[in-house]
């Protein structure tokens, strides 16, 4: 059997565990009345948009925040290109903080945890690593407005190659490049700036090059091979790159059977090519539509055939026709001499653009 404890040992037993129980009471106590002390202490290694409120009181982060954020932020958002400037300023975006709203949130990332990790916290000078987001708002719409007149003054369309033709030749107009802000870049480096107080608010306005549908390295491949047909001088004018190659004699269509005007393609060639009679008046209605081959002396395609338009092209004729070699003679076709057709033929590849003034 245990020995029976006596009274002077339970009485003993009973104050240590009432000591005990009070000394508990006591640490609780003071515990909470720290804990309640702090309630409106934010925690050190707090800060808003990098401003540093840790450690701070409530009515002492207001007033920093007030007076460092916003003053940051209604500086003005400022962009450069070159000589030219443009601004944006905070009445025009709208710029409103929400300080007591950032306050707010840092008080409740301080208590967040028990209160027994908050006291420890603040008896250690222990921190809450956290750079918390500036509640700040802006008008979007002044942001883009801002944009829209730096690209306006800044950018510049591209210009392509092109070539005008005129009777006897053309005029080469070379391509230029454009020049366009990089807009989109600008815009995300303002909108994450304007809302910011320690992000460097002036910018350059970047941009690049934008080369034209037409450059010039592809008008030259378009008009590798170019003809121009001058009617009033009776020239055939060939082209390679551009620059000039040779030129022909021609004839060209009579009075009522004119070469047709405009800008043309080869459509065809042949060697020594068939000739299809038209269904015209200078045709005997029983002939019209009659094949006579090439070669023939009925023919008088001689030699070669480039094909224009609508029946008519370029071919030789007969030497006993050169004598209308510089006049309007023909029904409508290029007329050349058998050496010249021949000449040319072979440098002239189909779809060869061509020029008819």
């Amino acid at each position: 059997m245990f020995p029976k404890l006596g009274r002077g040992m339970r009485s003993k037993q009973f104050i240590g565990v009432a000591a005990a129980l009070a000394i508990m009471c006591v640490l609780a106590g003071a515990v909470y009345a720290y804990d309640h002390g702090r309630r409106d202490r934010i925690a050190k290694g707090i800060s808003v948009g990098g401003i540093d409120v840790g450690g701070m009181t409530r009515a002492g982060a207001q007033r920093k925040l007030e007076a460092q954020l916003l003053g940051a932020l209604h500086e003005p958002i400022i962009v450069h290109h070159g000589s030219k400037t443009w601004k944006l300023g905070p009445r025009e975006a709208r710029i409103a903080a929400d300080i007591s709203a950032m306050v707010d949130e840092a008080v409740s990332r301080s208590r967040e945890g028990n209160i027994l990790s908050r006291t420890i916290r603040g008896l250690t000078g222990g921190k809450v690593s956290a750079n918390l987001t500036p509640r700040v708002s802006y008008s979007k719409q002044a942001v883009v407005r801002l944009l829209d007149q730096v690209r306006h003054s800044v950018d510049r369309a591209a210009i392509d190659a092109k070539l005008d033709f005129h009777t006897g030749g053309f005029t080469q107009s070379p391509g230029r490049d454009g020049l366009a802000v990089d807009a989109t870049q600008l815009h995300r480096e303002i909108d994450t700036a304007i809302v910011s107080p320690t992000a460097k608010r002036t910018f350059v306005a970047h941009t690049h090059h934008t080369a034209p549908n037409v450059t010039n390295a592809k008008l030259l491949k378009t008009y590798d091979t170019l003809l121009i047909i001058d009617r009033s001088n009776f020239q055939l004018k060939l082209f390679k790159q551009l620059k000039p190659v040779k030129t022909y004699d021609i004839a060209v269509g009579m009075v009522g059977l004119e070469t047709p005007a405009g800008v043309y393609h080869i459509q065809n060639k042949a060697i020594n090519p068939a000739w299809t009679m038209p269904n015209s008046s200078w045709v005997a209605p029983a002939d019209r539509g009659k094949v006579v081959p090439g070669g023939t002396p009925e023919n008088p395609l001689k030699a070669r055939w480039l094909g224009i338009f609508n029946g008519a092209g370029i071919h030789g004729i007969d030497p006993s026709e050169y004598g209308t070699i510089g006049h309007a003679a023909s029904h409508g076709c290029v007329r050349m001499r058998i050496a010249d057709v021949e000449d040319l033929y072979p440098r002239v590849p189909v779809g060869a653009p061509i020029y008819i003034g």
